[in-house]
């Protein structure tokens, strides 16, 4: 405990979902200057100038709303925007933020920060060309770290993932039977909380109410709030082609005219959608990805469907509601493979 002293807990089951915290990558300056997304919101001033380390979709959706708010916002990269997500979803993601004034530093990691006479940090960065630059503030968002490893795991004999320090658990119990977790601490899991909380009602379903339910952790859908939404359920592209060969799968994929964005005139140009399907009849869909105005609620509806055992057929069989933007994905029918335009004449086209 924090005062030093110990003290003896025992259970008939034990529970860990203590979750994760934002993690400090290892520069000087850092830990001193350096603030996280857990700090944004509880600033004594106004953030300012702020450059953003990391490109995940923490990092993302902070500079897109700081950006949004009226203030500066770099994104410092390291190598990828959004990893493991569907890179030309990603592409767009990243366009879309371009246009809207947020600016990114490619192939960059930060050596230093220091604070400055005025007040300002300079950050001192390397990757192709050195640079500098000063910032009113310096958001880190390079990952979390699970707290399992605070914990003290092998005092009770609990075995740890070498890499990520994450609990290895089979339907949530760890190697020790009366023993479980759920949440950020598992390895190879999603770090969601409606996971989290899912996984966690199950569990105590099978510990106490006599359930055989098991949390299922795939194709669970996920939305980055960024400028432009972007959701997303099941594989991307890239992980169809090498799961399954490119031969075997069909990309359907369109650009399309929000309604909603006809009387304020806002750019269309990055509002887009894929279907992912195996190219065998009935088609089995693989994945869908959108970027668009409430990418989150669109995505939502076709993450039960993709669970349901959704297929290409079942798409083209739906009548869509008419003007919304869920309906486009009932109306897509171009193809990669075909080469064919997928741009719309018109909103109905």
């Amino acid at each position: 405990m924090k005062n030093g002293k110990e003290r003896r807990i025992t259970a008939k089951d034990i529970l860990i979902a203590v979750g994760g915290r934002p993690r400090y990558p290892e520069f000087p300056g850092c830990k001193e200057y350096c603030i996280t997304s857990d700090d944004l919101f509880s600033l004594p001033t106004a953030p300012g100038n702020t450059l953003v380390i990391g490109a995940g979709y923490i990092g993302l959706e902070c500079a897109g709303f700081l950006k949004g708010l009226g203030y500066e916002a770099t994104v410092m990269v390291r190598s990828m925007l959004l990893r493991g997500f569907d890179r030309d979803m990603v592409n767009l993601v990243q366009a879309e933020m371009e246009d809207k004034g947020v600016k990114f530093l490619m192939g960059k990691i930060p050596t230093r920060v220091s604070k400055q006479t005025n007040g300002k940090l300079l950050v001192e960065w390397e990757g192709g060309e050195n640079g500098q630059g000063e910032f009113d503030t310096v958001l880190v968002a390079v990952g979390r770290k699970a707290l399992s490893e605070e914990l003290n795991p092998s005092a009770a004999g609990l075995e740890i993932h070498p890499e990520s320090g994450k609990f290895i658990t089979v339907a949530e119990q760890t190697n020790i039977p009366n023993i479980y977790a759920v949440g950020d601490v598992l390895h190879g899991r999603p770090e969601l909380t409606p996971v989290a909380i899912q996984a966690g009602k199950l569990l105590a379903g099978r510990l106490y109410n006599g359930i055989q339910e098991q949390m299922d952790y795939d194709n669970v859908a996920t939305t980055i709030f960024s400028p432009l939404e972007y959701g997303c359920v099941g594989l991307t592209e890239e992980e169809a082609i090498n799961r399954f060969t490119e031969d075997k799968i069909e990309v359907y994929h369109a650009y399309y005219k929000p309604t909603e964005f006809f009387i304020p005139q806002k750019n269309v140009k990055h509002c887009y959608l894929k279907v992912i399907t195996l190219l065998e009849a009935p088609q089995q869909v693989l994945g869908m990805h959108f970027i668009g105005p409430q990418a989150g609620e669109v995505i939502q509806g076709y993450a039960a469907a993709i669970k349901a055992g959704l297929t290409f057929q079942h798409l083209k069989d739906t009548v869509g509601i008419h003007p919304t933007i869920s309906e486009e994905f009932t109306r897509v029918g171009i193809t990669k493979r075909s080469g064919d335009d997928p741009t719309p004449q018109s909103c109905c086209s």
